[in-house]
């Protein structure tokens, strides 16, 4: 009743608004605890503020647009119209954390035009859920304008404190940087402008990549990042250290002026605020997936969430290769005689991955290095023509390998890397898709390692966001899902594009195997559950259990306990997960196996349990089908213990549960293999003390006893 009565208040003011042309209107959340106002200057400059609960959370925050061909779009504009409507609908995920998404929300459409010579049009619509706000920009169809070259959008968000921030670097080409927590008003993003590994990190301004994750003095989080990102640059943020104020900056290239170009009439991307007033409502909200546009490819039932294996980790561990040693001979690549025996993706190696997922509950086998071009896959100008999707090296047999794993009920999924030349890429996808087509393969991963062909052009311009998202399309016409690694930001189109099934987008289990100074602290993973996840599901390859992995590497270790990388199939979402080590390390080891042969990968229902942004975290999930429930919690390089209270669970049923935690001497650096495996019966009615030691923290499997 509170709610249909703002709605008709607000109709009210928007014939007031037609009238006086200064009215300012706003919009509240059904549940009424955000507001947002919109209003212009008396120069005609339009503004928006957000309170929460009555506080004011974003203050008077400017929008506007540069052009290079046009003069800006920031003043001399009036409120034409202004239209308040209300929606509420329940949707299903084909696959993801949970099955039904309430989409209920306040929306806001806010008509402006110049009052100068132009006269032109924008519309600028919010949508207020009751965990956050999204707001995008409209170019209307109009008279005299059908081209926008945008030089910059000037979306502000100014803060009311300085917020403890968790960001990593604007950078334009990678999202594989450490998280900084500093307070906002220490934001130094340029200082972090030399990255350890690659070499095509470009970070142009003090600003921060998204997910931002802040928290307040009173406990207020707030995550900044956008939703929808279609035919558009991604949004870094500009940080204002003085007045605690960010705003957007577009991702450019070194071969246009404008960094965007759209023909009237389109929408911008959403602009996203989640709101919570703790660390799990972040976690549990859906605001960036229903911001996004209801399934556009139809039925996905030809994707099947798994658990897969793969020839991936032994490659970084130096225990085998990429390439095969073949040298190319007048643009072909020839067999010379010159292997060097050492290659990864030969025929029986990827059969000895086949049989042990099959023997594990593991649905897929992952192969890279399968296929030609690895000898000048990077660091070479001339890469573009190098890579060739269809053809294998002389000890990979296609047809045997895939005929195996449907022997054994067991899927190949695909690989294909780019090293960043887009044109050979998109030249061969057609063909590339249509032999996974032929060989019942329903997965690929897909690679974007290096600078970016053609010149000048950065991994999260328009150009690669348009063809990140050209390949996902395409991909579903032959029924092929896409796990996309050095991808752009995930923004929700999972719900658009079901079959863009994961990412990685963050500094992933690799960098633990390349050397300790550059590995992933204790305190990455709790902090990525807040940020970067926030976003959407993410490709970690978790599950090592040889932590030290001196037998290759004595430089190089995973710095967490072994439960934690049991725990982390839990707690970091992805429809896919990899179990990442080496065979005969799980071999080794079958006791902790078992949690990964058990755990789910596709959800009913998720709930956070507990958690403190960059500190530690408590998720439960129940399986889909099964009903089966699993818990896993994580923390940083300070031991925790946490109280779990099950009264998630169905009343009057007993579970068999199976708890894997860390030993009484556990420790990420010191004991890092210290685990305790216990039975125990549980119900609604139980409580559980659990102790995480320092980098660790716990796994536990929950089947109902008959």
């Amino acid at each position: 009743m509170k709610t249909r009565f703002l709605i008709a208040a607000l109709i009210c003011m928007v014939l007031a608004c037609s009238e006086n042309k200064m009215s300012s209107v706003e919009v509240a959340s059904p549940d009424t605890d955000i507001k947002v106002s919109f209003n212009v200057n008396s120069l005609g400059s339009p503004y928006y503020g957000v309170e929460f609960k009555n506080k004011v959370v974003i203050d008077t925050s400017y929008l506007g647009f540069e052009f290079t061909d046009a003069s800006a779009i920031d003043k001399n504009l009036e409120i034409v119209r202004a239209t308040a409507t209300k929606f509420d609908e329940t949707w299903q995920m084909p696959w993801g954390e949970q099955i039904d998404v309430r989409n209920k929300f306040n929306q806001l459409t806010v008509e402006l035009q110049e009052t100068s010579e132009l006269k032109r049009k924008l519309n600028v619509v919010f949508r207020v859920y009751d965990d956050g706000i999204g707001f995008r920009y409209e170019f209307p169809e109009q008279g005299g304008w059908t081209e926008a070259l945008i030089k910059e959008e000037n979306t502000e968000f100014n803060l009311t404190q300085d917020y403890k921030t968790f960001w990593i670097p604007g950078d334009w080409d990678i999202y594989e940087h450490l998280y900084s927590e500093t307070k906002f008003s220490e934001i130094d993003a340029i200082s972090k402008r030399d990255h350890p590994n690659l070499a095509q990190t470009y970070i142009p301004n003090n600003a921060v990549n998204t997910p931002t994750t802040l928290v307040g003095n009173e406990g207020l989080h707030l995550s900044f990042h956008e939703a929808a990102l279609i035919d558009y640059s991604d949004m870094t943020l500009g940080v204002d250290n003085d007045n605690l104020k960010f705003k957007s900056i577009l991702v450019g290239s070194e071969n246009t002026e404008y960094k965007v170009k759209r023909n009237l009439p389109f929408d911008t991307p959403w602009r996203t605020i989640q709101i919570s007033e703790d660390a799990p409502g972040l976690i549990e909200s859906n605001l960036i997936v229903n911001l996004n546009e209801p399934n556009k490819i139809g039925d996905v039932s030809w994707f099947k969430p798994m658990k897969y294996t793969g020839v991936w980790w032994e490659m970084h561990l130096g225990k085998s290769s990429w390439d095969y040693g073949m040298e190319q001979v007048d643009g072909k690549w020839v067999d010379t005689g010159k292997a060097h025996g050492r290659h990864g993706a030969t025929t029986e190696n990827v059969k000895r991955f086949i049989d042990f997922s099959a023997e594990n509950n593991i649905g897929g086998v992952l192969v890279e290095g399968w296929n030609t071009g690895w000898e000048r896959w990077i660091g070479f100008p001339d890469r573009e023509g190098v890579f060739d999707f269809v053809t294998p090296y002389p000890d990979y047999d296609l047809d045997e390998v895939t005929a195996y794993a449907k022997s054994k009920g067991v899927e190949i999924i695909m690989h294909h890397e780019t090293s960043a030349a887009t044109e050979t890429y998109t030249k061969q996808m057609d063909t590339a898709y249509a032999l996974m087509e032929k060989y019942g393969m329903h997965a690929v991963k897909s690679g974007y390692v290096g600078k970016i062909l053609p010149d000048g052009e950065y991994h999260h311009g328009q150009y690669m966001v348009n063809h990140y998202n050209n390949a996902v399309e395409k991909a579903a016409k032959y029924r092929v899902a896409v796990n996309a690694h050095e991808p752009i930001k995930a923004t929700g189109l999972r719900r658009t594009y079901p079959n863009a099934i994961s990412r990685e987008g963050l500094r992933g289990q690799e960098f633990n195997a390349w050397s300790i100074e550059i590995g992933n602290p204790p305190s990455h993973l709790p902090t990525v559950a807040f940020t970067r996840m926030l976003a959407g599901p993410i490709d970690f390859t978790p599950g090592i259990f040889n932590i030290k992995f001196n037998e290759y590497k004595e430089e190089s270790q995973v710095n967490t306990t072994l439960a934690q990388q049991l725990a982390l199939y839990v707690v970091i979402y992805s429809p896919v997960q990899m179990a990442a080590d080496l065979v005969e390390h799980y071999e080794a080891n079958p006791e902790p196996l078992q949690f990964i042969k058990d755990v789910g990968v596709d959800w009913e229902k998720s709930i956070v349990l507990n958690g403190a942004v960059g500190d530690y975290v408590t998720i439960a999930r129940k399986e889909r089908e099964t009903g089966n429930w699993f818990v896993g919690g994580i923390t940083d390089e300070n031991s925790v213990t946490l109280e779990i209270d099950f009264e998630f669970l169905d009343e009057n049923q007993m579970y068999e549960a199976i708890l894997y935690k860390d030993g009484d001497n556990a420790h990420w650096d010191n004991n890092p293999l210290d685990i305790k495996i216990e039975a125990m019966a549980i119900t609604n009615q139980t409580k559980l003390k659990v102790k995480l030691a320092e980098g660790g923290g716990f796994a536990l499997s929950l089947k109902e006893k008959n």
